[in-house]
């Protein structure tokens, strides 16, 4: 038999076990508002009253184990009619994290490097942001946020606010982390800047991560986001008929 032919059979048939959807229930209970208020301020409103031009909308994130792949034999670039060729065996140089904070309205992201996350280098990013105008002198700067351990819960609201009092902490609801925008910004990286890893050191990794900020600010674009909230109740009823379906078939199973 074939190569060919199990695989034209296994393309036909209906039943693919190889082949999955994952899911995840939502388990905050506050999701619907929590999911709203990220919303409104993508469309610079909040709590029903548009925000005015001295205030800003950041959303931030940290993007963890980037490492320096150095590659034992020399990648050979692109050329005609031929990929680029990289070499799979590489040695380790390292990791870094990076964070980045991304004007939503402005198009402009702050990014910066460090030895790992946690609260202190998150602060330090906070803090090159607020420190420049215009968000030092703002009337007010939302920070959207996920609920990772460098930013999570009233505490972190509160140690912002202290820090900088224009400042008001908005956090995504749990498992929403694509609600935050700067995940694109992230996933623009790992296209552009990290793959493939082919890094001799993490200095060289960091210099990249810089000069493709640098180019990012001077042509980049807001993101045109469209999911609103409309979408959003449209998506969290057919997530309740969903659930109600299912609990419809797992009953006449058991009766069954």
């Amino acid at each position: 038999m074939s190569a060919s032919t199990v695989r034209r059979w296994l393309a036909e048939d209906a039943l693919k076990p190889w082949q999955h959807r994952s899911w995840i229930f939502i388990t905050d209970p506050g999701f619907r508002p929590k999911a709203a208020r990220v919303l409104d301020l993508y469309v610079r409103t909040w709590q029903g009253e548009p925000l005015g031009e001295d205030e800003y909308v950041i959303s931030a994130d940290e993007k963890t184990s980037i490492q320096a792949r150095c590659r034992c034999h020399p990648t050979l670039a692109p050329g005609q009619a031929r990929a680029m060729l990289v070499n799979h065996t590489y040695s380790r140089g390292g990791a870094l994290a990076y964070l980045a904070a991304y004007d939503v309205h402005r198009a402009k992201v702050f990014g910066r490097t460090e030895e790992r996350t946690g609260i202190d280098p998150f602060m330090n990013l906070v803090t090159q942001v607020m420190s420049q105008e215009p968000y030092a002198s703002a009337k007010r700067v939302y920070w959207i946020v996920d609920n990772g351990s460098s930013h999570r819960g009233q505490k972190a609201a509160d140690r912002l606010t202290a820090a900088f009092p224009n400042t008001v902490m908005v956090h995504t609801p749990v498992h929403a982390s694509w609600l935050n925008q700067v995940e694109i910004y992230f996933s623009v990286v790992q296209r552009k800047v990290i793959s493939p890893n082919d890094f001799t050191n993490l200095a060289e990794a960091r210099d990249r991560l810089r000069a493709f900020e640098d180019r990012y600010n001077t042509t980049a674009q807001p993101f045109q986001w469209k999911f609103t909230t409309s979408d959003l109740d449209d998506l969290l009823a057919r997530l309740d008929r969903h659930t109600a379906d299912h609990h419809e078939e797992s009953s006449a199973a058991v009766a069954a």
